[in-house]
């Protein structure tokens, strides 16, 4: 992983260490950061230079995506103008036209809605999916009720430590593709930690069991980097929930449970 991947890691943790916080000043932000920089061996002095770098390929990115998204309001301004005229005149073979036009701007609508809300290095879904599609705006409370269950990597540290960053980069896609099994919407929370969300109709005791097992049928497997081999495991906290609670709350107590998951689970799986 290069520096700038770095940054950007460390900024997901920072937000995650201080999203319980009831009030968050520059002066803390930085310590925390700086805190978290340290730990990953990162020269805080050439944070700044990064960070243009990152500033730079994010302002690039957006206006990519600010072009392609105006381009497409225009194609469909046209094409619903088009299709009004179409359907006055009555005129199927414009129409026809005009429908498979709105075909394929479809598909590139879906094609734009990926590259907004999944995970870049995954493919899971990220943290704006879930805000935009699961919450209200507003409150940031669920539209429904469901299942949350938090799905924290045991050691990942000593994956990155002693295998480097480019296999934990692989264990992180293995889990996720892992976790898709479920069938189930799966989303990247931070560094290591995922959230999978199970509709109402799935109990609490169903959703745990599902991953208990899915986790024993991943701890089974031996895992491969060169001439080394490792195993990976991951702790577990689920939470049900209902209609207009917020999502921060719902995490808190998700992650209580986990945290208690971890300390039983490492007590059986001592390391990687």
């Amino acid at each position: 992983m290069d520096n700038n991947e770095n940054i950007k890691f460390i900024t997901t943790e920072t937000k995650n260490a201080i999203e319980g916080m009831s009030a968050v000043t520059p002066s803390m932000y930085s310590s925390v950061f700086s805190k978290l920089a340290r730990k990953h061996s990162i020269d805080i002095n050439s944070v700044e230079e990064i960070a243009q770098s990152i500033l730079a390929q994010e302002y690039i990115s957006l206006t990519e995506l600010q072009d392609k998204t105006f381009k497409n309001t225009v194609a469909l301004s046209s094409s619903t103008s088009r299709a009004i005229g179409a359907i006055k005149e009555k005129d199927e073979k414009k129409l026809s036209i005009v429908l498979k036009e709105a075909e394929a701007l479809r598909i590139k609508v879906e094609e734009l809605k990926g590259t907004i809300y999944k995970d870049e290095l995954t493919n899971v879904y990220n943290r704006k999916w879930l805000n935009d599609n699961l919450l209200v705006s507003e409150s940031k409370a669920f539209k429904d009720a469901g299942v949350l269950a938090i799905i924290d990597l045991n050691y990942f540290k000593l994956v990155n430590d002693n295998l480097g960053h480019i296999v934990g980069d692989k264990v992180l896609i293995f889990i996720a593709d892992s976790l898709k099994k479920t069938k189930y919407e799966v989303v990247r929370y931070g560094g290591d930690e995922f959230i999978i969300i199970f509709p109402k109709e799935v109990s609490n005791k169903k959703a745990l069991k599902l991953l208990e097992d899915l986790r024993e049928n991943i701890i089974s497997k031996k895992l491969k980097s060169g001439d080394k081999s490792f195993t990976i495991s991951f702790s577990i906290g689920t939470v049900s929930f209902d209609k207009g609670e917020k999502l921060t709350d719902i995490v808190a107590k998700a992650d209580k449970k986990m945290y208690l998951d971890k300390k039983e689970i490492k007590k059986r799986i001592t390391g990687i």
